[in-house]
């Protein structure tokens, strides 16, 4: 992987970390690199997701990867906070 894909998860994983973060209700007691952490990997999985439905290259924008990550991303923030909630 070169370094311009490598920045590009990057952006992208804080995008989909911000966005998952938006759709989990109430608030989150995870950190902003623990949300940009999940963003990355479920920006990673969803695409491979994605990949193997057959749906990550579509005519124009690929909403439906896009909601596959965004998904795993809400789906992340909530086990993360839930997993941080129970040490307390």
């Amino acid at each position: 992987m070169e370094i311009s894909g490598i920045i590009s998860a990057i952006v992208i994983g804080i995008i989909i970390g911000v966005l998952g973060r938006l759709v989990v209700p109430g608030r989150q007691r995870i950190g902003i690199l623990w949300t940009i952490a999940v963003g990355i990997v479920a920006a990673l999985i969803g695409s491979a997701l994605a990949n193997a439905f057959d749906v990550s290259d579509t005519n124009g924008v690929d909403w439906i990867e896009w909601l596959i990550q965004i998904g795993l991303a809400a789906l992340g923030v909530a086990a993360l906070d839930r997993s941080k909630a129970g040490r307390r």
